[in-house]
């Protein structure tokens, strides 16, 4: 980026340890684009290299000091004005001075804690980022880089089975029951729905993914619903005793693990959703939530961690 105004033009770049090797990921941005990021883990140290390049060949810039932040937010749409840090850490680079020359400086946050998944929303974001700033009389010069960070979990040590039922008096009783109650985001939900009385004329059902964004506390919370996945179980009438399997691979859809009350300011959840509609279009349905968790199935030695290494935590439902 670069800084236009009194004095000397700076470009400020930013490298980290590793980049070539490092795993990228595509993570949604503000706008709805997919875009790739480096990947990083809870726990692990973020390092690199900060490069402020003179514009002109023998000039000079003087600066009050220069530093990097590494910088974990919380960012409410409907509240733009107020960033909530959840991490701030901060490195001096160089004390106030002048520059003569094109410098470079390395950087190293060590095993830092990154509590919190990265999340772009409806209504919020989480980011990571890195920020560069030159300090100015005038206007400061800065420069910032985002990077994403996965949470990994372990299995669950309780993972039930899911049983519910959904009735109509005299007129409809079906019974379905879904293989466990917590998935992980490459697991696929496996089912099966029997029906007990059939008194009228269903002429369709399907299994849908409903993701709920809760944004704000008290008399100010907001429900965003999302449904994220659509699954056609059946298309015509069913007969008493009929049983009709279900399964939903969920890797080929855009989930995350499931979000609890995160530092206090939102929270994302997953439900399945049962509907059935007859032939009058009249729809009956039957929601229950389910439990996302990114799995960390491999275990490596050495080396910068992946979806399968040692920096998982605990799941706790």
């Amino acid at each position: 980026m670069s800084f236009f105004g009194f004095g000397t033009t700076a470009d400020i770049d930013v490298v980290l340890d590793g980049s070539q090797t490092r795993k990228y990921v595509e993570h949604k941005t503000e706008e709805g684009r997919k875009e790739k990021y480096p990947l990083y883990y809870d726990g692990e140290t973020v390092a690199g290299k900060v490069s402020v390049s003179l514009s002109k060949a023998g000039s000079k810039l003087e600066h009050q000091g220069i530093k990097i932040e590494f910088i974990g937010q919380i960012e409410l749409y409907y509240d733009r004005g107020n960033h909530h840090e959840f991490i701030s850490l901060v490195k001096e680079l160089a004390r106030p001075g002048v520059l003569t020359q094109s410098t470079s400086f390395d950087f190293e946050f060590i095993n830092v804690e990154k509590p919190y998944e990265s999340y772009t929303g409806a209504n919020v974001k989480l980011r990571y980022f890195l920020r560069v700033t030159i300090v100015r009389r005038l206007t400061d010069v800065t420069k910032e880089m985002d990077i994403v960070v996965h949470t990994l979990s372990t299995y669950p040590e309780v993972n039930n089975s899911l049983k519910m039922e959904v009735g109509i008096e005299d007129c409809l009783h079906i019974e379905f029951e879904y293989n466990k109650q917590k998935y992980h985001l490459k697991d696929v939900i496996v089912g099966k729905i029997y029906f007990l009385l059939v008194r009228i004329k269903i002429k369709h059902m399907e299994l849908a993914i409903i993701k709920r964004e809760t944004t704000g506390t008290g008399p100010n919370i907001y429900n965003e619903n999302e449904t994220v996945a659509k699954y056609e179980i059946m298309d015509g009438a069913p007969v008493r005793g009929e049983s009709i399997p279900i399964r939903l691979f969920l890797a080929g859809y855009d989930l995350t693990p499931t979000m609890r009350d995160i530092n206090k300011k939102f929270s994302v959840r997953y439900y399945l959703n049962l509907v059935l509609v007859d032939e009058e279009e009249r729809r009956y349905f039957k929601q229950q939530e389910i439990v996302l968790w990114r799995k960390a199935d491999r275990v490596r030695t050495g080396g910068q961690a992946d979806e399968s290494t040692a920096w998982g935590r605990d799941y706790q439902a």
